[in-house]
């Protein structure tokens, strides 16, 4: 059923405590699995608007810092459990604006109450260290200090729980936040952000904007010119990141970066193809391709790859995609401007490469069905899943992020070439192998450029306590969770305590040992 402008809630921006007016030009968020229904209508703020929030953000940031790291907790805990209270009907928003399954929102808002219920420790865990002296009557010791202002940037695959990654470690090490969420995404934006705000936070340490690409990037250097932003999160393509990086390098600032991926899945000879094809099926065309650790190629032991391909194909064939409210392995993409650049992939496929199973390439329509599809393709932007097998390096399909319901297959004779082939794009950020044997397993650890590896399961998945982030084309070598991420939210600082009465002056005054000391044995 259409929704009627009546319906549609206009959302705002949420800076220094108040929600602004809106202003600006509107766009609406559409359910990219029912076009008719409009989730929310939103404000494109200014640049200047950015630039707002950060002074609220730089204003707020340092009683925020005053409270005691424990009680940052506290409140981290509070909006933990206020997303758990709230599990179903959050899950419910990210499957209806923006189309992956209900059971994957499921597990995405969970990452959030993970991220929230590991925090809550580490407000008691913000350790630093005693460090001893080369001089006597002297202590030094080290201490984690929050940056101070973040700007926090996201897309729209994850629009819940990439956000969490940065925000919750942020709040609790003492910083304010400008997040600008995913334009496709800005009702959970909101849903998230008046979360958090009811939790206890200070009016002005966490702020919403709503914005374009162009007004944010160009609110974000204003805002780093004027010193409001004293640290840049983002994650996104990894051409923006790479415009992102030069502009917070003109300030010397090092920004948080989780960019793109092309990541490879390993099939060896000896691996379990039912085990292999069902993480080939997730990893690949879970949430319709569109997470940034989707596999990108499976490189299959030339011994294994037309059994495997054979096992693949079939189990893609029977897959069930539609509705994503119902049990199906992926649902729309998230906006038609996504599923149009999924389509302009399907022009890498070049003549020396076999479409495996279904010819059916692209949207799926009346005129081009999609065999036990779930609802009306009608309704959505859905697409067929393709199955590229001959990759080989020097195609697109083997050097570019494919942002969909693509994968390619290629095959290798041994080890050191199949690491060779996945590495050879340059993107870093996750990769699997599948086999039985450690040496194999331990061979592809430790030859892999990527941040992230697994052994017998999917190039997908994340918790909260694991360092998540890649390296090359797929991101700077940040991290993000776990521990890991209170190195890119804080900065240490160093203290020296000299009770001596005396002024000592270390390598000067520094006791050694006599030079004529006999080491001899």
């Amino acid at each position: 059923m259409a929704t009627t402008s009546s319906d549609v809630r206009v959302l705002s921006h949420l800076i220094g405590g108040d929600r602004a007016a809106p202003a600006g030009d509107l766009i609406d968020s559409v359910n990219p699995a029912d076009r008719t229904d409009v989730v929310a209508r939103v404000p494109l703020a200014s640049a200047e608007t950015f630039v707002d929030a950060a002074r609220a953000a730089k204003a707020a940031q340092p009683g925020w810092a005053a409270v005691p790291a424990p009680v940052r907790g506290q409140v981290i805990a509070a909006i933990g459990q206020l997303v758990r209270s709230n599990k179903e009907a959050l899950s419910r928003l990210v499957t209806r604006e923006m189309g992956k399954p209900y059971a994957e929102s499921l597990g995405e808002v969970q990452e959030v109450i993970d991220t929230c219920d590991f925090f809550l420790g580490e407000g008691r865990r913000l350790y630093g260290q005693t460090v001893p002296s080369e001089v006597g009557d002297k202590q030094l010791f080290t201490f984690r200090r929050p940056v101070g202002t973040l700007a926090i940037v996201t897309a729209a695959n994850f629009p819940i729980a990439v956000p969490s990654w940065y925000i919750i470690p942020a709040l609790l090490a003492g910083n304010a936040v400008v997040w600008k969420p995913s334009e496709m995404t800005p009702a959970v934006g909101d849903a998230f952000a008046e979360i958090m705000s009811r939790a206890g936070l200070p009016h002005g340490v966490l702020n919403l904007v709503h914005a374009n690409g162009v007004n944010t990037y160009d609110g974000l250097g204003a805002a780093l010119e004027a010193g409001l932003v004293d640290k840049v999160g983002f994650t996104g393509s990894t051409e923006v990141g790479r415009a992102i990086s030069e502009l917070a390098g003109r300030f010397l600032q090092t920004p948080i970066l989780e960019l793109g991926g092309k990541n490879p899945l390993v099939v060896a000879a000896d691996a379990d193809l039912d085990l292999a094809v069902e993480g080939a099926l997730f990893g690949g065309f879970g949430t319709a391709g569109q997470r940034c650790t989707s596999t990108g190629t499976i490189w299959v032991h030339q011994d294994v790859h037309d059994e495997f391909l054979r096992r693949f194909t079939a189990a893609v064939e029977n897959a069930v995609i539609g509705d994503p409210t119902q049990d199906v392995l992926y649902g729309p993409l998230i906006a038609e401007a996504y599923l149009r650049r999924y389509e302009s992939y399907l022009d890498w496929i070049g003549d020396h490469h076999t479409v495996s199973g279904s010819t059916s390439t692209g949207q799926i329509t009346a005129d081009a069905p999609r065999k036990g599809f779930v609802g009306d393709p009608a309704d959505g932007f859905y697409a067929h899943p393709v199955i590229v097998d001959g990759v080989r390096p020097g195609d697109d399909l083997y050097a570019k992020e494919t942002f969909g319901p693509l994968l390619g297959v290629g095959t290798y004779q041994h080890l050191d070439e199949a690491i060779e082939l996945a590495n050879g794009h340059g993107y870093g950020l996750s990769s699997a192998i599948y086999t039985n044997d450690p040496k194999t397993a331990f061979a592809f650890a430790n030859g892999i450029s990527a941040g992230m590896t697994s052994v017998n399961n999917s190039t997908s998945g994340a918790e909260a306590h694991l360092p998540f982030g890649g390296n090359g084309l797929s991101g700077n070598g940040s991290r993000q969770s776990g521990i890991w991420v209170l190195d890119a939210v804080t900065r240490w600082q160093s203290l020296n305590w000299d009770y001596s009465g005396r002024l000592q002056k270390a390598q000067m005054d520094t006791a050694v040992l006599p030079a004529d000391l006999d080491f001899r044995l």
